[in-house]
């Protein structure tokens, strides 16, 4: 099973680029740039920041803390985008979405066009690499393709990036939620700009950061404006709150997917006192994701990390959306923050909910499906087809194998 989950075309539509940069990586950028770490070994980092097990998110976030300021400048940014795809590509993950917050990155020698700029030249040398390997160029293997998701994030202070600071301080006679709201509509109006006259390979608008006591209505403004402009759209929601975060996510900002999504069942956790029947209003909102095939991108690992109340990847909430045969995703989040790859995450889900046949082909084909694929619709469906036409081959040399031999 291990080597058929290895060698099977794989995607990943939720992974953060500041939660995968190779630690040897950041230990270079480090001591280049002189930047503080508590440790400067692969083993010491392994140990006091990216580690097996967190207490909760707030633990779990440290880790970013020491990757962003690695990010700052062009050539940084290129080297990890570079190194990042390369990643994927060697564990079979053939399609792409990476993710991150351009704002955290925009400095004195880095304008928003610079940022974006330096992460799609490190994907794409290494989509031109391997899409030049004659196995693939003879149509034996997929190529490798990637989109770029922009996050905006529900709130910021100071002391986070120069942009965020140079930001707070002109608009600092502004209420917070609106200084926020603004930031993301900012965000937006760039990164449609970028995508239409640069021809970056901007595929998608995202919106991550504490959701308690941020909503995501909040952000309407910035998504709105994403909606009218044709950019497709993905939420983090229902990762530590209710169901209420899935519901603005979708009915307020057009999510087409939603980001974690594992409160989604949790009625328990309804707060507004307008809901009569929390029990009801879950099923419904279920049920409504289910009839729009609205995509969870489902984090396991991240999730077990961030939320140790949760106790077995088999008490994940995983498994109440396969029941509701739900649209999802097997994703990473965060590569190095949460030590693990597609390759494994798949096999994680495998093992916990026993995954197997049309189902497990159906979550893997979804990853594709409902991808932001940067090209056109006809331009997907053909190479939808070819992931799919390598899996079944795969999937029937591997069946043929596990048949018992006939003796002679």
């Amino acid at each position: 099973m291990k080597e058929f989950i290895q060698r099977i075309p794989k995607s990943d539509l939720h992974v953060h680029l500041d939660g995968s940069v190779r630690v040897k990586t950041l230990i270079d950028i480090a001591k280049k740039d002189k930047l503080k770490l508590p440790s400067y070994s692969e083993e010491g980092l392994n140990k006091l920041l990216f580690k097996d097990h967190y207490a909760n998110l707030v633990e779990y976030l440290q880790c970013f803390g020491a990757t962003i300021p690695a990010m700052q400048s062009p050539e940084n940014l290129e080297r990890i985008a570079y190194e990042f795809a390369m990643d994927n590509i060697n564990e079979g993950v053939c399609y792409v979405e990476v993710r991150f917050a351009p704002q955290f990155h925009m400095n004195k020698k880095m304008d928003f066009e610079r940022v974006l700029t330096s992460v799609s030249k490190g994907m794409q040398r290494a989509q031109r690499e391997y899409n030049n390997r004659t196995e693939v160029k003879s149509g034996e293997l997929p190529k490798f393709f990637f989109g770029i998701i922009v996050c905006a994030m529900r709130a910021f202070g100071k002391g986070l990036s120069e942009y965020f600071d140079m930001f707070l301080d002109a608009h600092r006679y502004s209420d917070d939620k609106m200084v926020h709201a603004l930031a993301s509509y900012e965000l937006v109006k760039a990164s449609v700009q970028a995508r239409d006259t640069l021809d970056l390979p901007i595929v998608g608008f995202d919106l991550a950061g504490a959701e308690a006591g941020n909503p995501a209505e909040d952000h309407k403004l910035a998504y709105h404006f994403a909606h009218k402009n044709f950019m497709h759209l993905t939420v983090h929601a229902g990762e530590a709150y209710g169901p209420e975060s899935i519901f603005q996510a979708i009915t307020d900002l057009y999510a087409d997917r939603i980001g974690h999504g594992y409160y989604l069942f949790a009625h328990d956790k309804i707060s507004d006192p307008e809901i009569d029947d929390p029990k009801d209003y879950v099923g419904r909102l279920a049920q409504y994701i289910a009839d729009r095939r609205v995509t969870i991108e489902v984090c396991l690992t991240s999730n077990l990390q961030t939320n140790p109340t949760i106790g077995s990847l088999k008490k994940h909430q995983f498994g109440k959306m396969l029941g509701a045969k739900l649209s999802t995703t097997i994703c990473t989040d965060n590569r190095t923050v949460s030590k693990t790859s597609v390759t494994q995450e798949i096999h994680r889900a495998i093992n916990a909910f026993n995954l197997k046949g049309e189902v497990l082909k159906d979550i893997l084909v979804y990853g594709f499906k409902r991808s932001f694929f940067p090209g056109t619709y006809a331009e997907k469906r053909t190479y939808v087809r070819s992931v799919i036409n390598r899996y079944e081959l795969l999937e029937k040399r591997f069946s043929e194998n596990d048949k018992p031999k006939k003796k002679k």
